[in-house]
């Protein structure tokens, strides 16, 4: 019960719809328990009447209209009180929705390297509505009958109390019988959930991957791993279900027995005198009207259980820390142009297995270093740390001698652009994935973006122009279009800093020229970190930092380091050394295009 109330703190402001629903299921409740008293009153008068008695006809007619007002105010508010239920329900599933998604935006890059996307999406639409689904039929039906079941048992008190004390033991006793039965539902439900996860994880991996299933023909294989996972999430249905309905069973025959005494109990009673007609008709009335919400309870802790299974995932995910916040006293800046120095930086995702190690470099304003090294070296981690996507383990790493701690995440990561080395677009027109990063930005400045990008043309000849729908991923687009829509939008942001993970060796000459000319105009003037996928791109940086087990090894410019005898002179020769299987296994290691 904990997780759902932490669930429903994340959307305080909805207490005046409680408070509606609340005011709303008294009425009902009341209204719904007066019937009883008038059937009661009308048993009355008819064994008056059986008796000899005189009746006036417009007795009968006010117990007949009195039952049609408590019957039709009771519609009307039950109604009323659903449709807030149902508006509860609404805000409540879009706020706790509107939280995660803000939640999620902190989280740090970490956390998505640690979770399946599917999960995350999955995670949310189960939490989410399983709790709203319980909390709309708590507040449109079971608060009601909870209700009407204080009510009736104060009714009953009044006329016995070991009639009261019989009725009121249900409870206790069904909730009991359902509590042993709680622990082990609860087991079979996380097995399900993390089944569907799985499953929903590798769907949506799949989705976004298609062309490779479909390249290597592994649709069968695929299929048969999410079968498996929905294989595994129907045979513990069976056994959950089995477990549940069998203690039903048991539950139901319990309240049978209790019952039938309940009923023998009125009916001797009144056989002996000491309840009259009315008040047997009275008390049946009301007793029979509270098997309905007894034998509801089934499928209310049923959706009750799904519900806190659900708010388990969903709380356990609001409640992870932003490992990367902005520290306390942390300031806005701005500036034109940066050097960036690390100082001594050690980084590791395990701290048992450091990546990087004492890594120490400069990059003066407007030079552009190029990062040179094996694959898993760490030339990705090294950018990823100046963005504060992580953060260092030991060292520091600052820009115009600050530490990037000291300035908000915002700050920072305003003052450095990216293109990497899969451009990352988003559905929606070419407009909006140019203007990304300046939301704000002006046709005209989006235009002179692709058009310094070598993009404008290709966009102008599309049907809708720069309104032109990509698709997901920019699908509809060649990966040279791609990425010049992808150098636009790094260069509408106009920042100091660039960040180039540079991606021409996968493309045609003609896009490789184009994509390498809006680069270059890109660069200019800019400091500029080049994970370097090109010999010719590196020989024209001015500077080389190579890597080598996880340190620096060397650092100079191309020239120097072309005398070296290190890692860029091996490098060279290889290049000299033409283009052989072995030469290209041997630059594809450091991830460079022979």
């Amino acid at each position: 019960m904990h997780a759902i109330f932490r669930t429903l703190s994340f959307a305080p402001h909805l207490w005046p719809y409680y408070v509606g629903i609340v005011i709303a299921s008294v009425l009902v409740a009341l209204t719904g328990v007066a019937v009883p008293f008038v059937i009661a009153a009308a048993t009355e008068l008819m064994v008056g009447v059986v008796n000899g008695d005189t009746v006036n006809l417009q007795q009968p007619l006010l117990l007949a209209g009195l039952l049609f007002v408590f019957d039709a105010a009771n519609t009307v508010i039950r109604n009323v009180g659903g449709y807030y239920g149902d508006i509860m329900a609404s805000k409540l599933k879009s706020q706790l929705s509107y939280q995660y998604y803000r939640h999620l935006l902190s989280l740090p890059q970490s956390y998505y390297d640690d979770e399946l996307t599917g999960t995350i999406i999955n995670r949310l639409n189960r939490a989410i509505t399983e709790v709203t689904n319980f909390l709309n039929i708590f507040a449109n039906n079971f608060l009601q009958m909870l209700l009407t079941t204080f009510i009736s048992l104060g009714v009953i008190l009044f006329y016995s109390v070991e009639l009261a004390i019989m009725v009121a033991i249900i409870y206790p006793l069904f909730m009991w019988l359902t509590a042993i039965t709680s622990r082990t539902w609860q087991g079979y439900q996380e097995k399900k959930n993390a089944q569907t996860d799985i499953a929903s994880g590798r769907f949506a991996e799949v989705v976004t991957q298609m062309k490779v299933v479909k390249s290597y023909t592994q649709e069968t294989l695929e299929l048969r791993h999410f079968k498996r996972h929905y294989d595994s999430y129907i045979s513990d249905t069976y056994k959950q279900s089995r477990y549940w309905h069998k203690m039903d069973i048991v539950r139901g025959g319990v309240l049978a027995v209790i019952f039938f005494g309940i009923f023998a109990f009125i009916f001797a009673s009144t056989a002996s005198g000491r309840f009259s007609v009315a008040e047997m008709v009275l008390l049946i009335t009301l007793i029979n009207a509270l098997r309905l919400p007894i034998f509801s309870m089934s499928f209310i802790v049923d959706n009750f259980q799904r519900a806190k299974s659900g708010s388990k995932d969903f709380v356990a995910a609001m409640e992870i820390k932003a490992a990367i916040a902005n520290e306390p006293g942390a300031r806005t800046v701005d500036f034109s142009e940066a050097s960036i120095t690390y100082n001594r930086v050690h980084f590791g995702y395990n701290v048992k297995k450091p990546i990087l190690k004492n890594i120490s470099f400069t990059v003066n304003a407007g030079e552009k270093v190029a990062l040179v090294g094996e694959s898993g070296e760490g030339k990705t981690t090294i950018t990823n740390l100046l963005m504060r996507l992580y953060d260092t383990t030991d060292g520091e790493i600052t820009i115009n001698n600050q530490s990037i701690k000291k300035l908000t995440l915002k700050s920072l990561r305003k003052h450095i652009a990216t293109v990497f080395q899969e451009p990352a677009l988003f559905s929606g027109t070419i407009r909006e994935n140019i203007a990304y990063s300046h939301a704000s930005a002006t046709h005209e400045q989006v235009e002179e973006s692709a058009r310094a990008a070598n993009a404008h043309d290709f966009i102008s000849k599309l049907p809708n122009g720069y309104d032109t729908e990509i698709g997901e991923r920019g699908m509809k687009l060649s990966g040279g279009q791609k990425q010049r829509i992808a150098i636009a939008r790094a260069i509408l942001k106009d920042a100091p800093i660039l960040v180039l993970d540079e991606a021409t060796s996968s493309l045609d000459s003609r896009s490789e020229h184009l994509v390498q000319e809006a680069l270059d105009r890109l660069m200019h003037g800019r400091t500029t970190l080049i994970i370097a996928h090109r010999l010719s791109t590196i020989a024209e940086v001015d500077k080389i930092v190579t890597l080598k087990n996880g340190t620096v090894d060397e650092i100079g410019t191309p020239e120097e380091l072309a005398q070296s005898d290190g890692l860029y002179q091996r490098l060279l020769e290889l290049q000299s050394a033409g283009t052989t299987t072995r030469t290209k296994k041997a630059l594809k290691r450091f991830e460079i295009s022979s």
